[in-house]
């Protein structure tokens, strides 16, 4: 499940940086079927030169108690030009049986070169050979930022972004899907919003989690609008048609921007 929460609680659109540092905080509720079933915060800070990303989710009410999961996402990096280059990515989870972590350590020019893990307090480090399949590649909350310096230039989210997670080597595939209007009584923003899809191709690669099974067949959907003052970009809303717990939404219920 760990993957799949990532998506979500990274599913939020950046503004193109400017020469003034800011930051935009979120709050999503996540539905799953009848389960009202986490909380996630999500904030990203932006000057002309570095980025910071750090999302948190952990589960709620019932679906807490079934299914407790607790999972902390950290990534930085700098902004060269119109490139966003990785240079630090750290994970920790805690769920009932186990408490994982993950962190890539990259080399001055962005290139991933080990990974530290560890599960239920056994630390393992590997290396990453070198290989050309993963130079540009990036880490999964950057192509998000990436996907948005696109969106505020030519408003439109066709795109392919390169992947490396420390093990595998996967595309994600962004389509726009036209317009569409929000009025759902849960939802404070309501209005016109973007339409877009997004998919994993696999490469080959196989998975080990839900979503992975899941994108390859049918896509996450999201929808754009923008924040009423600054103009930024967010997603008001994410959604799995199907997922076998049910139907999964990720509703945004608050966006605080900081300058």
């Amino acid at each position: 499940m760990k993957k799949i929460y990532l998506f979500l609680s990274a599913a939020i659109l950046f503004k193109t940086a400017t020469v003034q540092a800011f930051s935009v905080s979120h709050d999503f509720n996540v539905q799953i079927g009848p389960f009202d079933a986490s909380r996630t915060n999500f904030e990203y800070a932006l000057t002309p030169t570095e980025y910071r990303v750090e999302s948190v989710v952990k589960t709620n009410g019932l679906f807490d108690t079934l299914y407790p999961f607790r999972a902390d996402y950290a990534t930085t990096g700098r902004i060269n030009g119109d490139e966003l280059e990785t240079l630090s990515y750290k994970y920790k989870s805690k769920s009932r049986f186990s408490s994982r972590s993950r962190e890539l350590v990259y080399d001055k020019n962005g290139v991933p070169l080990y990974r530290l893990s560890s599960k239920n307090g056994k630390e393992k480090k590997v290396d990453i050979l070198p290989d050309t399949k993963n130079k540009d590649t990036t880490d999964l909350q950057t192509v998000f930022a990436e996907l948005a310096r696109q969106y505020n230039k030519m408003k439109f989210c066709d795109s392919r972004m390169e992947v490396f997670d420390g093990k595998r080597r996967y595309d994600v595939i962004f389509k726009d899907e036209g317009k569409e209007h929000l009025a759902e009584e849960q939802l404070p923003y309501k209005g016109e919003a973007v339409k877009c899809s997004m998919y994993i191709d696999s490469l080959g690669s196989s998975g080990d989690d839900l979503l992975w099974d899941i994108t390859q067949d049918e896509p996450i959907y999201f929808w754009i609008m923008e924040e009423e003052n600054k103009k930024l970009p967010f997603i008001a809303k994410v959604e799995i048609e199907s997922t076998p717990l049910g139907r999964l939404q990720v509703l945004t219920q608050n966006v605080t921007v900081k300058d």
